[in-house]
C-alpha cells in the first residue's frame, strides 16, 4: 500500500474530525458553526459524566431566529418509560471534542422537571411557560 496515500487519508480524517483543514491547499481554521442535524443524537451528561440522555430536537424561536430549547430524551429501557424534556438552550454547554452537551446540574434536577412523551407533545406556547417557570431558578 502507498504510504503517501495513507498519510493523506489520515490527514483528511483528522481534518474531518476537527473541522480544521491543515492541508497545503486552502488551509483554514476550525468552523464556528454546527448544523442542527449534527447535534441531534448527541449525548447529554452532567459534570460527573453521568448519562442524562440525548438531544432529540432543537427548537427555534420564530420571532428571534435563535435556538430556544433542546428536547432531550431521558431514561427508559427499550422504548418504555422514556420521558422528554424541553431544556432551555442556556442550560447546556457544548463539549464539541467529545460530541456531547453538559447539563451543569445534578440528575435529580432533570428527574423532577416537567416532561412529556412524544405521543402527547405539549402545546408549544403553554409548555414554554411551564418550562420557563420551572427552569427560571435553575
Amino acid at each position: 500500500m502507498d504510504t503517501k496515500l495513507d498519510q493523506k487519508e489520515q490527514l483528511f480524517e483528522n481534518d474531518n474530525l476537527s473541522g480544521e483543514n491543515k492541508g497545503p491547499l486552502l488551509p483554514n481554521q476550525k468552523g464556528r458553526y454546527l448544523t442542527a442535524s449534527s447535534l441531534v443524537g448527541d449525548k447529554v451528561v452532567n459534570p460527573g459524566g453521568e448519562d442524562l440522555g440525548e438531544i432529540k430536537e432543537i427548537m427555534l424561536d420564530l420571532e428571534t431566529g435563535k435556538i430556544d430549547y433542546f428536547v432531550i430524551e431521558f431514561g427508559g429501557f427499550l422504548g418504555l418509560g422514556v420521558k422528554y424534556f424541553a431544556i432551555p438552550f442556556r442550560l447546556l454547554k457544548l463539549d464539541a471534542p467529545n460530541k456531547k452537551f453538559v447539563f451543569e446540574h445534578a440528575r435529580e434536577i432533570l428527574e423532577k422537571a416537567p416532561g412529556f412523551d412524544m405521543d402527547h407533545w405539549p402545546d408549544t406556547n403553554l409548555h414554554f411557560d411551564e418550562v420557563h417557570s420551572y427552569w427560571r431558578f435553575i
